[in-house]
């Protein structure tokens, strides 16, 4: 990358950490200087990073796997919800429900039964019911979609999961980590490093920081992508 890309993670605000009083010990090796006693991120070590975990999740969606958008941080839940959308890969806006991963089996059959829900009201077989079971039909639509919405096209257990703020969502991580699922997570310097097998060091609370990172990683998911299908056609040329 060019020095054009570090300005732009500075302008994004990435190189600005927390308080040095709440530095994980893990952090240390990703923190250049201090200013006003905050860390500060040293930015070509954040770049190389992102590079890695872009490359990763290239790798992943190139061959066909699906990748986890996690966050439940107010000011990253639509940015993590849209950038999912747009690499059509399931999502966690919201709070994380223990067990998405460990209990996955129980998991996933409630996840049917919202398919289920969902197409019975469209065909309008819920029509049958009365008016009183029908609102109770309805709200546990509401309440499975609120739970389980953005992980309806997950059939299996992901590749990996994308992460904002790794301590915010530290059940995720630690499911994943049980599991085996690689963690790509962009995490502030109070985050623990070691648990997260692809980080992203960097500021996980400014919004432009949190954009930019989860574009790279929807950027990186359409390239895999890409270069995965241009494979196979030139294949079957």
């Amino acid at each position: 990358m060019s020095a054009t890309d570090i300005k732009t993670l500075f302008e994004a605000g990435m190189h600005s950490g927390l308080a040095r009083a709440r530095r994980h010990p893990s952090a240390a090796r990703f923190i250049c200087t201090a200013k006003d006693r905050a860390d500060i991120f040293d930015l070509e070590e954040t770049e190389r990073r992102l590079a890695t975990a872009a490359a990763f999740a290239a790798a992943c969606a190139g061959s066909g796997k699906q990748i986890v958008f996690v966050s439940g941080k107010h000011e990253a839940i639509e940015i993590v919800k849209q950038a999912a959308l747009r690499a059509g890969m399931p999502y966690v806006a919201g709070r994380w429900i223990g067990g998405s991963l460990t209990n996955f089996k129980n998991i996933r059959k409630r996840i049917d039964r919202l398919e289920k829900l969902m197409a019975d009201r469209d065909a309008g077989l819920l029509d049958k019911y009365t008016k009183r079971e029908r609102l109770l039909l309805d709200r546990e639509i509401d309440e499975l979609l609120g739970r389980f919405g953005g992980l309806v096209s997950m059939t299996e257990l992901p590749a990996a999961l994308f992460v904002v703020d790794t301590r915010h969502e530290s059940t995720a991580v630690k499911e994943a980590n049980q599991l085996g699922i690689p963690v790509i997570g962009l995490a502030n310097s109070d985050c623990d490093f070691s648990l997260i097998q692809y980080p992203v060091p960097a500021n996980d609370t400014s919004v432009r920081s949190v954009r930019l990172v989860a574009e790279a990683i929807v950027d990186a998911c359409a390239s895999g992508k890409k270069a995965a299908s241009a494979k196979v056609n030139n294949t079957a040329a």
